[in-house]
């Protein structure tokens, strides 16, 4: 009874401060609710109509107001003596990732010019008369979105290359080959992907989406692709297309978040990516090393196995990816680099970290790649320029790689 009455004495002697307290951590569990539910993780983050676009049906697109921002001239650009940018995009082994490699991209550096443009140029305007439709049309469905990519094109052009290209009041004048191009007829003097593949260096693509929620290749102009052909993809949807190309992991690894890629990019959010492969013949256009461009069998299975080191060359491909916003079209560029093995392998560090990162290449990737048709030839050549660098005082550790160069 004592210790009742203690205990009740010391209550009422301390009621203010207990009250106190409890309004206190009140207020704080109101304030914690208050804060979670203005944060919930289950609601996306809302974002503007350029990120994310207004909410539809797959294959109904709803044209976005928005426009590329102007870029800048490309600094000191040169069609003699602006060489081509020395992509690298190989790393160290042992553990080789499959991965999409999709980086953001600024906008001023869409399309990359230099002083190779003459033969690119020759190159294209060659193979559009040889092979015409078969490697540079336009479906119906695809064509206001190929009208887009050249507005698109005249817009960039004559700002980034002022040297090269003049705006006209129908489009624009390429100072170097003499062309006028006049994207306002109607109807255009040829196939717009055909025209717009005359502007530039790079391979170019345009997915539609179906109504399906897919993604297929409506039009292109694949004139230096050399492994593939636009004929052979024409109208496949997304995964169609790389699964028939038997992409490594594709269906493990990238076909998930290819398609939201593909479903969330928007025009204000352009995106790079790079790529490499060995080529066993110098023919940028076609690797006739593969088998005949029109042979129904066309694989590495028919090229000559450790060839000579002299017929290897180091292919690269810098890929851009963006939303046309009239149109709602994905249009992908895709510029090719190409040079001799002998001619990278004088490059400090290049032969060394290029053999390691084929030698990472899980079994998958070497058969795409064709690696047991050269690996005997190039691998030791590779070994041999890495072993003469390192006895020239090269310190492999000291290598300050930034990737993709």
């Amino acid at each position: 009874m004592v210790l009742l009455l203690s205990v009740q004495e010391h209550l009422m002697r301390h009621l203010p401060e207990y009250l106190l307290v409890t309004v206190l951590l009140s207020i704080i569990r109101f304030l914690t609710l208050r804060w979670s539910r203005g944060r919930r993780t289950d609601v996306p983050i809302r974002r503007s109509s350029v990120e994310k676009g207004p909410a539809r049906e797959p294959g109904v697109w709803i044209p976005l107001d928005f426009k590329s921002p102007t870029p800048p001239p490309y600094p000191d650009w040169d069609i003699d003596t602006t060489k081509p940018l020395p992509y690298r995009p190989f790393r160290y082994g042992p553990k080789y990732n499959i991965t999409m490699g999709l980086r953001k991209m600024p906008f001023e550096e869409w399309i990359e010019l230099d002083n190779q443009f003459p033969k690119y140029h020759s190159d294209k305007a060659s193979r559009i008369l040889s092979r015409g439709a078969q490697a540079s049309t336009t479906n119906p469905i695809a064509y206001d979105a190929a009208v887009e990519l050249l507005e698109h094109l005249v817009d960039y052009l004559p700002a980034r290359y002022p040297s090269l290209y003049t705006r006209t009041e129908t489009g624009v004048h390429n100072t170097y080959t003499g062309e006028t191009f006049d994207i306002t007829a109607t109807p255009l003097c040829e196939d717009p992907m055909q025209m717009a593949a005359r502007m530039v260096q790079d391979d170019l693509a345009i997915m539609i989406e179906g109504k399906d929620g897919q993604y297929y290749l409506q039009a292109g102009s694949i004139l230096l692709a050399g492994f593939w052909r636009l004929g052979d993809k024409l109208g496949m949807p997304l995964d169609e297309i790389h699964t028939s190309g038997d992409v490594p992991g594709y269906r493990e690894k990238l076909a998930k978040g290819m398609n939201n890629f593909f479903t969330r990019v928007m025009p204000g959010g352009p995106i790079i990516r790079n790529n490499y492969f060995m080529q066993a013949d110098d023919c940028l256009a076609w690797s006739h090393s593969i088998g005949p461009e029109d042979s129904e069998q066309i694989g590495w299975y028919t090229s000559e196995a450790n060839k000579g080191i002299e017929y290897y060359h180091f292919r690269s491909e810098r890929q851009t990816l963006r939303r046309l916003p009239r149109s709602g079209g994905v249009v992908f560029t895709i510029r090719t680099y190409f040079l001799p093995i002998t001619e990278m392998a004088k490059e400090p560090y290049a032969p060394g970290r290029l053999a390691s990162a084929i030698r990472s290449w899980g079994d998958d990737v070497a058969k795409y790649k064709g690696r047991e048709r050269w690996q005997d030839v190039l691998l030791a050549y590779l070994d041999k320029e890495h072993e003469r660098q390192v006895a020239e005082g090269l310190e492999p550790e000291k290598e300050e790689y930034v990737y993709p160069y």
